[in-house]
């Protein structure tokens, strides 16, 4: 089952949780350059060039949280890719996904800027850059 939960839901549960790992699965360059909260293990579920599917998300998961059962929230810039990723693990077993609702810089507004109406950052949560 996936849940999808707010940013500030998910960062509850990862104060409250710790089992849970937190995955975010933009491209390096959105990880480094754009931000990213304290500790999120980064793995790319689509990256530059052309936003290919990463062949080999699934294992780099696997050995990052071994535990199918521990609590997986999935991260990315505004809550689509984390959805598609959290279907390929629930297919492999895990059994806790959370889709992090808004991602982390939000939808786009009507200037189309991302960060103003949502996401992780809008929330201030604790984030850094690489």
């Amino acid at each position: 089952m996936i849940d999808n939960l707010d940013p500030k839901q998910a960062w509850a549960l990862l104060q409250n949780n710790p089992s849970a790992v937190l995955i975010d699965v933009r491209t390096a360059i959105e990880h480094g350059f754009v931000g990213h909260p304290p500790k999120a293990i980064h793995i790319a579920w689509k990256e530059f060039p052309g936003m290919q599917l990463n062949p080999t998300f699934v294992d780099q998961v696997q050995q990052h949280a071994p535990d199918k059962s521990a609590p997986i929230l999935l991260l990315c810039r505004s809550g689509v890719r984390s959805v598609e990723a959290a279907k390929a693990l629930e297919a492999v077993g895990y059994r806790h996904l959370v889709n992090i609702l808004e991602g982390f810089e939000g939808p786009l507004d009507e200037q189309k800027h991302r960060g103003n109406l949502g996401g992780w950052r809008f929330h201030n949560l604790p984030w850094e850059q690489s």
